[in-house]
């Protein structure tokens, strides 16, 4: 076994988030990716709308994330983390353009979502 860092083997040039799935357990119903923004955010008008559960953790940086229906942008920092329930819809409003945003994503799916 071999570790690996969450802070490593980050692209140079970051077009767009950088999504990678670190574990996916379809027996468990879970998926776990980090993602990687930098100064990223959701194009206007866009808006997330998953059929399953995701909890997010900022592990460096900061970020913003919008929900509809709530006023204001939930802001993130390093150790902050929220369930995101199936169908709340919501977008990255912002993220920091002076450093890499690393967060640890975990999709919590039914069967019928793998």
């Amino acid at each position: 076994m071999t570790p690996s860092n969450l802070f490593e083997n980050v692209p140079e040039g970051l077009p767009e988030e950088f999504f990678q799935e670190i574990l996916n357990r379809s027996c468990g119903h879970i998926k776990i990716e980090r993602i990687v923004s930098r100064g990223h955010h959701s194009p206007e008008g866009f808006w997330y709308d998953q059929a399953w559960d995701e909890w997010v953790l900022v592990v460096r940086g900061r970020a913003g994330l919008e929900f509809e229906g709530r006023a204001g942008v939930v802001e993130l920092g390093p150790g902050d983390h929220l369930l995101i329930e199936a169908h709340y819809r919501h977008r990255v409003a912002w993220s920091d353009e002076s450093r890499d945003t690393v967060w640890l994503a975990v999709h919590i799916q039914s069967p019928s979502d793998l």
